[in-house]
């Protein structure tokens, strides 16, 4: 169903590439040494537009139609509609990230990840966690009206507070501690410092989510 979604389209591949090439020739030009993050920056705006605006109207399409009343009527777990949605998106944005990944060197002069493991798995449980935000999104809000809105509240901090865009160190003390929540902030630290310890924290968040998550989805199932 998602193949032919223009929501997954634009939010998926349009928007976060048009957003790497203009950004990054921007952000280079500006300042050359931030081709030394400009592969994780670009990675995490990636994942952060993917999960938040563009997961949560497909689950719309799941739970708030007719596709919720087909799976009763088959005995198919309700649960089967986030699970394929959330594989599906994590396919569809590591394919963006990977294709950042194979041209920002080649385009822009971007410095790749010294460990490239340790960035790729941070980057994989950065999407997970950033994921499960966009299911609760989905299965809490079901007009895709509110969720657009609710998507962008926790949208617009996560990309603007996680340094992506400027250096976190210029934030205030207790905003950079604010910042902490989103994982997009602590993803892209992972990414950029290569600090193994902070996958365990994205695991948390994720944990955390997920369990939101099963409340929400226990509670479309009574409903």
């Amino acid at each position: 169903m998602d193949i032919r979604s223009k929501t997954m389209l634009v939010t998926c591949y349009l928007v976060p590439l048009v957003f790497f090439f203009f950004m990054s020739g921007i952000f280079t030009s500006v300042d050359p040494t931030a081709k030394e993050t400009l592969i994780p920056s670009m990675s995490v705006f990636v994942v952060t537009m993917s999960a938040l605006i563009g997961l949560p109207p497909s689950l719309g399409e799941v739970y708030g139609g007719e596709v919720k009343k087909v799976y009763r009527a088959n005995g198919v777990p309700l649960s089967l509609g986030v699970i394929t949605q959330f594989v599906s998106s994590f396919i569809h944005t590591l394919i963006v990230c990977l294709i950042v990944f194979a041209v920002a060197p080649f385009v822009f002069g971007a410095e790749l990840p010294n460990n490239l493991p340790l960035y790729f798995c941070s980057l994989a449980v950065l999407l997970c966690a950033t994921l499960a935000i966009g299911c609760i999104i989905g299965l809490s809000v079901r007009t895709q009206a509110k969720q657009t809105m609710v998507a962008m509240v926790v949208f617009l901090p996560s990309v603007m507070l996680s340094g992506i865009m400027f250096p976190s160190a210029m934030l205030p003390e207790w905003m950079q501690y604010f910042a902490c929540i989103f994982p997009a902030t602590v993803g892209f630290q992972a990414m950029t410092a290569l600090a193994a310890w902070q996958i365990p924290v994205l695991l948390g968040e994720f944990a955390l989510f997920c369990a939101v998550w099963a409340l929400l989805l226990h509670r479309t199932a009574r409903s």
